[in-house]
């Protein structure tokens, strides 16, 4: 058995998940063929598998058909890239729950910095013209635009970024690779494939539900620099994806809308958390600029040896100081520990998040990033 087909066949495991595969993955050393060997005592010592997901591997070969999927496959033009190959995102590499494999249908190679333009299915003329308007923009500077081909924004997203001279744009399903949803865009799915690239993590003909579209959402994210929401209400799948693109380092960026629209109000709700007002696409590439020439540093014990850290003011290199180690803190107890009050200690976090050194978790409080990209 090979390493891809290992990989592939462990996707396609039912009880297994892509936390519960890397969790898997680690325990054997990266090793998809040791781990799909191993017994059922050395599956069950592995903390965080499951009894269902320890059952589903002793009996892989029922439960998933390789040559089937092979051929399915095949017929459908559709590659299976597993996480170790050379043309598997490497964005995708940094968050927390990567996939292991992507079925993906088209021959781009996710060659060009990707940004995501998400929004509301239920748009106005304003919101589609501006999610058509950016993505041509954007694909016609060298970016691939990423979305979730939904209707709506998302469509408005792919197909302007197709109308660019050389344009690229990617398309991710939250259901199997071969199932168009919604079934209106059979047309912009084959001029994506075309032009593009079509990708799931889902095996062939797995149908969309509850839990499919959030994983889908973490993945347009995960793959792009910058996600743009144009258009979504409170509760709407994009305000989903920017909070994964928050807890990934990922740039948010929301484009405002008026305050009596209902598919605003996500928009203005996240400007006011603290996302980028994006009224232009030349500011996100002001911003993605900057952040490019934020000091590349490595681990928190590293920081003194480099002359880079003059880039932070007295107070931020103070507060720096105490995220060493891993420590989590929250605004409230930093403030305390550095006598900063909290308007300063705000600003002061704001500061060091804009700048790559901590990450607001979902609690609220805030940690180091070890790295930055």
């Amino acid at each position: 058995m090979t390493s891809k087909d290992a990989y592939w066949i462990l996707n396609g495991l039912p009880g297994l998940g892509p936390i519960s595969l890397n969790v898997l993955l680690e325990a054997f050393g990266d090793d998809p063929v040791a781990a799909l060997g191993a017994s059922k005592g050395e599956l069950a010592a592995i903390q965080g598998l499951t009894r269902r997901a320890v059952d589903s591997l002793i009996n892989a070969d029922s439960l998933f058909d390789l040559n089937q999927e092979k051929m399915e496959s095949k017929r459908l033009g559709v590659d299976f890239i597993e996480r170790d190959h050379p043309q598997y995102p490497s964005a995708l590499r940094e968050i927390h729950d990567p996939p292991i494999g992507l079925y993906v249908r088209g021959e781009y190679r996710f060659s060009k910095p990707q940004v995501a333009i998400i929004g509301s299915r239920r748009t106005t003329l304003y919101g589609q013209s501006i999610a058509r308007e950016f993505a041509q923009e954007l694909s016609g500077r060298g970016f691939c635009v990423v979305s979730g081909m939904a209707r709506g924004i998302d469509t408005c997203a792919h197909q302007g970024a197709l109308e660019a001279k050389d344009g690229n744009t990617v398309a991710v399903l939250g259901c199997g690779i071969d199932i168009v949803y919604p079934p209106e865009n059979i047309g912009l799915y084959r001029d994506i494939g075309n032009s593009g690239a079509v990708v799931s993590e889902f095996t062939i003909g797995r149908k969309a539900d509850r839990q499919t579209f959030p994983m889908r959402n973490r993945l347009v994210s995960g793959m792009s620099r910058a996600i743009i929401v144009v258009e979504s209400d409170v509760s709407g799948g994009s305000m989903i994806t920017a909070r994964f693109a928050g807890e990934q380092g990922r740039l948010v960026c929301a484009v405002p809308g008026r305050i009596d629209q209902k598919t605003s109000e996500g928009c203005n709700r996240l400007i006011k958390d603290g996302a980028l007002l994006l009224s232009s696409v030349d500011e996100l590439m002001s911003e993605l600029e900057y952040e490019s020439q934020i000091p590349k540093v490595g681990t928190f014990s590293e920081i003194e040896r480099k002359s880079d850290i003059d880039d932070l003011s007295e107070l931020e290199i103070e507060a720096l100081a105490f995220f060493k180690g891993g420590e989590i803190v929250d605004a409230d107890r930093l403030g305390k520990l550095t006598n900063q009050s909290s308007p300063e200690i705000s600003s002061t976090l704001l500061m060091l998040e804009l700048k790559g050194y901590v990450a607001k978790r979902l609690d609220g409080a805030y940690e180091a990033i070890s790295t930055v990209r």
